[in-house]
């Protein structure tokens, strides 16, 4: 059995529409930017299934556009998808067509269809959904990283530029290309190097 999350809502209650498939509805989809998808522990995919995560909204006609997030399996049981970006666009090919389930122009849907792991690797999932698989440390510390270097390079002037100020030192921007460089080379060999 699997669930569906959305932070600060209400847990979505599952519907199962197929003996293998199985819906979540997303009211004020307009509102949410992630889900997150997760087995509940309770019972496993059978051996050799997983469960292929499609996101399904209202076009502006009403009609429901479908685009596969990603997949979750015994072995990978949760995953957290962003939507936010998926909200207009052409639809995938999916498991849910002749299903003709209800929906209202106000209600997207988070389906699950439960199938072979080797069809599972064989899908391309919307690129748009993948949440980042680095860490918000990782993440933060690169951004600040290139956030220096643009400030400090916004600054840069050649030696003919330069107004001498004995008052004042200045540190050469192929040093802090150098340090940033190394620093972005160390993060990437090992994010927690800064604790030694």
């Amino acid at each position: 059995m699997q669930g569906c999350g959305i932070s600060g809502k209400e847990e979505a209650a599952p519907q199962q529409v197929a003996e293998d498939k199985f819906v979540f509805d997303l009211p004020d989809y307009e509102n949410i930017n992630h889900v997150v998808v997760f087995m509940l522990g309770t019972i496993p995919f059978p051996d050799g299934m997983g469960g292929s995560v499609y996101f399904c909204y209202p076009d502006q006609s009403g009609m429901a556009v479908w685009q596969l997030l990603g997949f979750v399996t015994n072995e990978k049981p949760s995953a957290i998808f962003k939507i936010s970006g998926l909200k207009s666009g052409k639809g995938s090919q999916h498991p849910f067509g002749a299903m003709n389930l209800p929906q209202t122009p106000t209600v997207a849907q988070i389906g699950i269809s439960v199938e072979l792991l080797e069809n599972l690797a064989q899908q391309t999932p919307v690129a748009s959904a993948a949440v980042s698989s680095v860490d918000s440390f990782t993440e933060f510390t690169q951004k600040m990283l290139d956030n220096f270097y643009n400030f400090a390079s916004s600054f840069a002037v050649t030696q003919a530029q330069m107004t001498p100020n004995p008052s004042e030192a200045f540190i050469p921007a192929s040093v802090v290309l150098k340090w940033y460089e190394n620093f972005q080379r160390r993060l990437t060999q090992n994010p927690l190097f800064w604790k030694t």
